[in-house]
């Protein structure tokens, strides 16, 4: 249990500290929040737990090909924001966007032979 409580507190406190520090700094804020943050500490909390590095490489291969869809978000949702769409709706169009891209990239890796 104490090993669950301080992965969910660290987890956590990456993302307020990164959220305080957009406050301040929102270049310095937006290197943390493009460092693979998560990626990395899921990765970490694997190979504490005793998880074989094949499955931790598996699941790196895998984060790589399904963060390529998840870019569109980062395009879409600061042209948006400019062309005067409030922030919900523009959020919710370029998250939108993002699954459609994720819809049609995972087929198309199949297809390719990339397993997801």
């Amino acid at each position: 249990m104490l090993h669950y409580a301080v992965k969910v507190a660290v987890s956590a406190g990456l993302i307020v500290a990164i959220s305080e520090i957009a406050r301040r700094s929102s270049g310095v804020a937006a290197l943390l929040a493009a460092l693979p943050l998560t990626s990395v500490l899921a990765f970490v909390w694997l190979y504490v737990e005793g998880q074989p590095t094949e499955a931790i490489a598996t699941l790196s291969g895998q984060i790589f090909w399904l963060v390529l869809p998840s870019l569109v978000l980062f395009v879409a949702l600061p042209w948006l924001l400019r062309q005067g769409v409030g922030f919900w709706a523009a959020l919710a169009l370029a998250m939108g966007l993002t699954a459609g891209a994720y819809a049609v990239l995972r087929p198309l890796l199949r297809h390719l032979g990339v397993d997801l």
